[in-house]
């Protein structure tokens, strides 16, 4: 199965985010949250994470883009338990038993999207709030074929 990590390539999520996403750490879209916001809650760094941020499930923070993983089952499953508690803790849900189907659901989702994408596929997400709520829109940027060595200036030192 695949799913998501966030990745970063410089420091410009440290700057964006609230709270940005540990680099690594497994992601999904995490749209829930902006599931009541309206244009007066889109202001500053609280615009950015609506805007373009993907969801760390360990930090909670965002990340601007993420990448194409293989994960393992046992690994889904725990992270379906931490998003759970995290709804029960942050959203209110009555129990852990209540939750961890949303949960599971909120993970699939993040899974068929990465279904049709070799690893190391970056994705990014563009939120827009409309008349029917929040809408989102995900571009996928295929991992490049070239080799190191077509970027790299390998020198030998003077004989």
């Amino acid at each position: 199965m695949l799913l998501a990590r966030a990745i970063h390539f410089d420091e410009s999520d440290r700057n964006v985010f609230h709270s940005p996403a540990r680099t690594g750490e497994w992601a999904i879209s995490g749209g829930f949250e902006f599931s009541n916001w309206s244009e007066a809650d889109l202001v500053g760094k609280a615009r950015q994470a609506f805007a373009n941020g993907w969801l760390g499930i360990e930090t909670f923070g965002r990340a601007t883009f993420v990448a194409v993983t293989r994960i393992e089952q046992a690994e889904f499953d725990a992270l379906a338990e931490a998003l759970a508690r995290h709804f029960m803790e942050v959203y209110g849900a009555p129990s852990i038993e209540a939750a961890l189907p949303v949960a599971t659901e909120e993970l699939r989702h993040m899974a068929e999207l990465c279904a049709d994408h070799a690893p190391n596929t970056v994705l990014t997400v563009r939120r827009e709030l409309t008349e029917a709520g929040v809408r989102e829109e995900y571009r996928f940027i295929e991992a490049s074929e070239a080799g190191l060595e077509q970027f790299a200036i390998h020198a030998m030192p003077d004989e």
